[in-house]
């Protein structure tokens, strides 16, 4: 089996790389089961002070792969709570890491990968990438992701971009607070390496305590998380195995357009 993850380290640097290029490192079974494992092992690691997660290929990562979305299209509510739940320990997993997390952000964001992208620390994103919460498009919504999304770019802005699930460039994901910072492709290793570089000058205990504070002080921690996620994880359950939730994604897996859809 190919895997899903590729982790390599340089120096105190982790780097965790989506490699499902062929699909946009589209999230599956595999890859959520792989990249929790990936993130644990450098969670241990004392040698690791600063993780940089992006994807291979054009994209950092499409949401959800159409083979994983087809099968839990037929899953009861129950396999699609026990799914659920899996994402969402993988996202309270990198949110709530001790070390700081920088997200390269090297193309595309969709979904789940707008999700990846909240939960990092530093995102620093090229300037052609485009990002999308596109899940009411398919009678869903962004429920395990939508704690991180909302911390990163405000409950003001959430209900636009929820609500609409329109597309938008890395130019208004810098606005509103996804992105840190955007630069052209050739000069976003340099602008990685530059948030590498300060992290290196800080006390790692001091950055892990820095960070537990700062989403402390914003009303958020692991343990309320869990509990969060229970509901989220129910909610999205709930909605794949509705009426509107089976015909929004029997579209989508159809490539037609669903009933709901204003043509215009």
């Amino acid at each position: 089996m190919t895997s899903s993850v590729a982790l390599t380290c340089r120096g105190a640097v982790a780097e965790i790389r989506l490699a499902r290029p062929g699909v946009h490192n589209a999230f599956d079974e595999q890859l959520i089961a792989e990249l929790s494992d990936v993130l644990a092992q450098v969670e241990a690691d004392a040698a690791v002070r600063a993780v940089v997660l992006t994807g291979e290929g054009a994209s950092f990562s499409a949401g959800a792969d159409l083979n994983w979305m087809r099968s839990m299209a037929k899953a009861s509510e129950a396999d699609n709570n026990a799914d659920s739940l899996k994402l969402a320990a993988l996202m309270r997993r990198l949110n709530y890491l001790s070390k700081p997390t920088v997200a390269r952000v090297n193309g595309a964001a969709y979904g789940g990968g707008v999700g990846l992208v909240a939960c990092c620390d530093i995102a620093i994103g090229v300037d052609g990438a485009k990002f999308s919460l596109s899940e009411v498009k398919l009678g869903l919504v962004p429920a395990v992701i939508s704690p991180y999304v909302i911390a990163a770019i405000g409950a003001r802005q959430a209900r636009r971009l929820f609500i609409t699930g329109e597309v938008f460039d890395a130019a208004e994901a810098c606005r509103i607070g996804l992105l840190h910072e955007t630069v052209a492709p050739a000069e976003l290793d340099a602008a990685v390496e530059r948030s590498l570089h300060w992290l290196g000058k800080g006390g790692p205990l001091a950055q892990a305590e820095a960070k537990r504070l700062a989403l402390a002080m914003a009303g958020m921690s692991e343990a309320g998380q869990q509990i969060i996620d229970v509901d989220n994880a129910a909610l999205i359950a709930r909605l794949r195995v509705s009426p509107e939730g089976q015909h929004g994604l029997a579209a989508f897996l159809d490539k037609k357009a669903p009933d709901w859809a204003r043509q215009g």
